[in-house]
């Protein structure tokens, strides 16, 4: 298991108190052009109101002809959201965490 994983399943677990996980969580799923897209409730947690700054890199790519070395992360409504290439999931994850955990 990669390390990303490992730190973002504690991270989740960390969340969990008997309620934050009823109605909030992380979501990992695949995208049609191809790639990933990571989402994670950021509401009744510590880094709920912290500044995020956009994160983008590569274009995104719209078949398997063009490049697919992209990723897009950003905060918008108590969630981070991240996308990229199908080659981009740990990086997304990495993003997130590093972010999550600076200033903590």
């Amino acid at each position: 298991m990669s390390t990303s994983l490992k730190e973002l399943q504690d991270w989740y677990r960390s969340q969990c108190n008997e309620d934050w996980e009823h109605s909030f969580g992380v979501k990992i799923e695949t995208l049609d052009n191809p790639g990933w897209t990571v989402t994670v409730d950021l509401t009744e947690t510590n880094v709920q109101d912290k500044p995020f700054e956009s994160y983008s890199c590569g274009a995104i790519a719209n078949d398997l002809t063009e490049d697919q070395d992209w990723i897009v992360c950003k905060v918008e409504e108590r969630k981070f959201k991240g996308a990229g290439g199908p080659a981009k999931l740990e990086e997304i994850i990495a993003t997130f965490l590093a972010w999550a955990k600076s200033g903590a």
